[in-house]
């Protein structure tokens, strides 16, 4: 069968503009309410003058996020249009900062295919082009902050208590919170070597750091091989239906044991408050309880199977090849322990 019958400028004419721009606008606005909080500047509610004076803070965190966001989601967008398949614009998905949360602004953007992938070239080629074009920008921006690092008294300015204390606390007080390093952020800090490397207990204050440290994890999910994942679009493309079930289960298996003991080690302690149960640091600095609720999601509502193209066929070697990289970048990408509290 052959690629479906729609014309690009179809494509585009069926577009909700209105939706997708006010969708945009939400996210840019709530980014920046985000960003002014992780650099120190709570964004005042009094008032819409002073609202709107604060969200300035928070605009290298915003342009950094949304610049990966919407460099992914285009990657995947042009990807589907090349191929003439009806895809929408990305829709941006605004959280206004809670204190319950992780705040980020955001939970990302998605677009959504209409139709049913034609072959496995359009298959690998709208999976693979999203985590490619966001891993650009996330080096970029990593690359960026660690090159234009702020004075080492910049955290001063967040924390004044520190500057009592002789400078950042270590070990850092209890309950804070800390993120974790993954292959490539530990390659450029080494490779670029600056003068000043936040520890992980600050470095979200950073916003180009942090936008780069989120783009990178968020590329890693999307690779995670796994039913209609960007990874596992890509898999499915490269080796076949029943590579990509066993692959899908195995993945799913092995992020569930990497989430075990520190689930057990976290309900061991609410049921006898006080005690620690007693893990080597082996284990623990491997494993993050998230990644139990994680497969159970991707178990429950994406499976490990990836429903057939119209037409499988083996892929030539160089998507073969980019498809290797796209391996490369999941493990550089990959953050065993990306949160945790201290």
């Amino acid at each position: 069968m052959g690629e479906p019958l729609f014309s690009r400028r179809r494509i585009l004419a069926e577009q909700n503009y209105p939706l997708h721009a006010g969708l945009f606008i939400a996210t840019l606005v709530t980014t920046l309410w985000a960003g002014a909080f992780w650099t120190g500047h709570p964004v005042r509610l009094d008032s819409f003058p002073s609202f709107l004076d604060d969200l300035r803070y928070g605009l290298p965190y915003s342009f950094s996020l949304l610049l990966f966001l919407g460099t992914h989601e285009f990657g995947h967008f042009f990807a589907a249009f090349y191929h003439r398949m009806r895809a929408t614009l990305p829709y941006f998905i605004p959280v206004p900062p809670l204190p319950f949360l992780l705040s980020l602004g955001t939970l990302g953007a998605v677009i959504r295919i209409k139709d049913r992938v034609p072959h496995s070239r359009a298959l690998f080629d709208t999976g693979f082009s999203g985590p490619l074009s966001g891993f650009v920008v996330a080096f970029c921006l990593l690359v960026y902050g660690f090159t234009h690092l702020p004075p080492v008294d910049y955290i001063y300015t967040i924390h004044p208590e520190y500057e009592t204390l002789g400078g950042i606390p270590s070990p850092p007080p209890e309950n804070t919170l800390f993120l974790g390093k993954n292959l490539l952020y530990i390659l450029l800090e080494k490779a670029l070597n600056p003068a000043y490397s936040p520890p992980m207990t600050e470095m979200y204050h950073y916003p180009y750091l942090f936008a780069g440290w989120l783009g990178c994890f968020v590329t890693a999910l999307n690779l995670l091989p796994i039913g209609q994942l960007d990874g596992g679009h890509i898999i499915y493309a490269m080796f076949g239906r029943k590579v990509h079930r066993r692959g899908a289960t195995a993945f799913l298996c092995i992020i569930t044991l990497m989430g075990l003991p520190s689930l057990f080690m976290l309900l061991f302690e609410l049921v006898y408050p006080g005690k620690t149960f007693p893990l080597p640091d082996a284990v623990t600095a491997w494993s993050w309880p998230g990644w139990v609720l994680w497969s159970f999601i991707l178990y429950r509502f994406l499976g490990s199977d990836h429903p057939p193209t119209l037409m499988d066929h083996k892929l030539l070697p160089g998507r073969i090849l980019t498809g290797w990289l796209a391996i490369i970048i999941f493990f550089l990408c990959f953050t065993p322990v990306p949160f945790g509290i201290t």
